[in-house]
């Protein structure tokens, strides 16, 4: 029986989002788990994978085009399957199987569940079928609804994408350039506006939400760090490799998670979670604004294997191409700044998770042994912590257990 494959939620919260590429061609015989498309929201680029098992017998929307939540995009038919059962697939999904578009009746759609969010009932808006000449537009999903919140003609911006196809760099160059007035007076400096991306926005909704929201607190603590900067040097020079600094602090926070399991959770508005294992965030700064990945269970990862996962994680996400299922779940996150000389800040919380650690730098500052005045390698640590999932106590309880660890490293190796 023929059936339509629609928009999916990638990400939770998202409502819309850009078909990137087709991976497999019309008429390809797909199994459950195959990577149908490439399916690109304002914070990544997600494989989308065949939940039946079918013939992809007809794309409805193209690479490049946009399409809210639950928008039939292709459809499946099974052996046996002729035109009839597309067409009449294509009717009860409300779209026209001649023109393609959407018909004028909604349809509803209930995406799956996530973890931070209960599921909502979206409804496809309904939009007219794209004229001839805004379909051949040379310029991506993104760049045509800037282009139309802005006011700002396409025709007058020289694209440098593949075709001369108008890419987001491009829009933001032509509408900085106009934004510079040339009648200013000349005792005023002057500037450029860039306008903002869909991950900044991102970024901003939700840091300001978790500010707002979650009762912060901080506990900070200084770790002397001496034997560990020597251990480090001795273990790389070692192994030919180059550990960081942040991939010994990734493995502590897990050992501290599993000496402490009751700050081993999430909160929720009926019940906190508590995991077995410890599934870490670790902030990764890439161009376009802050990712998350999640690598999980590093309580029982040696720390070569923490630091091949960190780096590839990272990989993905400056370039994008990072799965969704990477950027979900974790109770805890580490954020570190001290390989730009920052010795000490506090960081935002991401809810549902109840902390994140900021790592500062490690530099030689005065310190106490046995009553005299020494030179020691100290990094200053702050922890931020919801209120709601952990109190103090406990929350110092965990910072001590983190401190153990890393101010005892060679027990990090074991």
């Amino acid at each position: 029986m023929a059936s339509v494959v629609r928009m999916p939620e990638v990400l939770a919260g998202a409502t819309e989002a850009v078909l990137s590429t087709w991976s497999v061609a019309e008429g390809a015989e797909v199994a459950v788990g195959d990577v149908l498309a490439e399916i690109e929201t304002e914070k990544a680029t997600v494989e989308y994978q065949a939940e039946e098992a079918g013939t992809l017998a007809r794309f409805l929307i193209k690479p490049g085009d946009s399409a809210d939540v639950g928008t039939p995009i292709a459809i499946f038919t099974a052996p046996g399957d002729g035109d009839a059962e597309i067409s009449r697939a294509l009717a009860n999904a409300g779209v026209n199987s001649a023109a393609g578009e959407a018909a004028p009746a909604p349809v509803a759609v209930t995406p799956s569940p996530s973890i931070a969010e209960p599921p909502v009932s979206l409804v496809v808006d309904e939009q007219p079928a794209p004229t001839p000449s805004a379909s051949r537009l040379f310029a991506s999903p993104l760049v045509r609804r800037l282009a139309r919140e802005a006011g700002i003609d396409l025709t007058t911006i020289q694209g440098t994408g593949p075709g001369g196809r108008i890419v987001r760099k491009d829009f933001e160059a032509h509408r900085a350039s106009s934004l510079v007035s040339p009648a200013a007076p000349q005792n005023l400096s002057g500037y450029v506006e860039v306008p903002h991306t869909g991950m900044r926005k991102a970024i901003a909704r939700r840091l300001s939400e978790s500010k707002s929201t979650v009762p912060h607190f901080y506990l900070s603590a200084d770790c002397r760090v001496d034997r560990l900067v020597q251990v480090r040097s001795e273990v790389n020079a070692a192994k030919g490799v180059k550990y960081s600094l942040n991939d010994w602090v990734v493995k502590a926070v897990a050992m501290a998670l599993m000496e402490v399991p009751d700050a081993n959770v999430i909160w929720g508005d009926t019940a906190m979670r508590r995991f077995d294992s410890a599934d870490i965030s670790v902030a990764v700064a890439t161009e376009g604004g802050l990712f998350t990945p999640v690598i999980r269970g590093v309580e029982s990862m040696s720390l070569g294997a923490v630091n091949t996962a960190i780096a590839e994680a990272a990989g993905r996400a400056r370039s994008g191409t990072i799965k969704q299922e990477e950027i979900e779940g974790g109770s805890f996150a580490v954020t570190n700044l001290g390989m730009y000389g920052t010795t000490e800040f506090a960081a935002i919380i991401n809810p549902p998770q109840w902390g994140i650690l900021a790592v500062g730098a490690a530099t030689q500052r005065p310190v106490v042994e046995n009553g005299s005045l020494a030179v020691g390698s100290v990094m200053t640590v702050t922890l931020s912590a919801d209120h709601r999932a952990v109190d103090g106590a406990l929350a110092a309880q965990w910072l001590a257990a983190f401190q153990r660890h890393i101010e005892n490293p060679v027990g990090l190796l074991l």
